[in-house]
């Protein structure tokens, strides 16, 4: 049997308001309809849902029966109503990302690219700044997500999907002392000039912990917000270049990047977002597809 909704609808508002006149008003029909209504789910069901013969409509035992049976099926339809209401929602929806300057993660790029083609009435805007800053972002509310660097622990507040977890390298051109080399202890790096992304990015941060941990003072004498620069200089001889192991690679064969020991330091690139906030439903869904690819 298939059962009309909006005739258990009409079942359910007589029982709430008790007379017919009123559920008519409910749900915006006449009273003939909502009694018309009625008495065919009672032939439907072959039983006397309500007694009639009062001043106030009162449900039979039968009714009794159905009520809660009825109010479940309206809620049930009332469920699939709002998860198609979401899903139609994300058709215009708009998310807005942060990302460390002068990012080059080819891999996030691709996430974005699909999360684009499977939702393509999803905007997204994209802005570049330090990790810290973007970090800011995020929890002021002034971003949903954002791409950043991290050194040590997730900052607190925020929720996250690790994207990528790199050794940090020191950087030399092929004709240095040190290229022959697979590594390079930190204390090694101390009498050396180095080339530096600027304060405030997850790369830096993680150097100047360990430096600061192991009493080193590292003469930085150069820095460049975007990591091609600061691999481009010390492709040039200016500074051993302090980067990710995928930031060295962009020189190619000019660089020798040798893995930083005593202690092996890492650097992570996470996607976060603020922690028991209420995303939006664009949002929620980069979230979800982030996870899909990198979780």
């Amino acid at each position: 049997m298939v059962m009309d909704l909006h005739r258990l609808e009409y079942f359910v508002a007589v029982v709430d308001t008790g007379s017919f006149t009123s559920a008519a008003a409910r749900v915006h029909i006449s009273q003939s309809g909502v009694s018309a209504q009625v008495r065919e789910l009672e032939r439907e069901l072959g039983q006397t849902l309500l007694d009639r013969s009062g001043k106030r409509v009162r449900l039979t035992d039968a009714g009794a029966a159905v009520l809660p049976h009825a109010r479940a099926a309206l809620a049930s339809a009332a469920g699939v109503r709002q998860v198609a209401d979401d899903l139609a929602g994300l058709v215009q929806g708009h998310v807005s990302v942060g990302m460390i300057t002068a990012c080059s993660f080819v891999a996030l790029f691709d996430q974005l690219e699909d999360f684009h083609r499977s939702s393509p009435g999803i905007d997204i805007t994209l802005t570049e700044d330090t990790s810290d800053q973007l970090v800011g972002s995020v929890l002021a509310g002034q971003i949903d997500l954002a791409l950043v660097g991290i050194g040590g622990p997730t900052p607190g507040g925020l929720e996250s999907v690790e994207i990528a977890d790199e050794a940090l390298v020191a950087a030399v051109p092929t004709d240095d002392p040190l290229a022959g080399r697979e590594t390079v202890a930190l204390r090694g790096l101390q009498e050396r000039t180095l080339v530096c992304l600027p304060r405030g990015t997850g790369v830096r941060t993680a150097f100047d912990d360990a430096c600061a941990a192991a009493g080193i003072q590292p003469r930085v004498a150069l820095e460049a917000s975007a990591p091609n620069v600061v691999a481009g200089l010390a492709a040039r001889g200016l500074g051993v270049a302090i980067l990710s192991e995928t930031m060295a690679e962009m020189e190619g064969a000019r660089l020798r990047g040798l893995t930083i020991t005593q202690p092996r330091l890492r650097s992570r690139l996470e996607l976060v977002w603020k922690a028991g906030a209420l995303a939006s439903p664009a949002a929620v869904a980069l979230i979800a597809h982030a996870r899909q690819r990198f979780g």
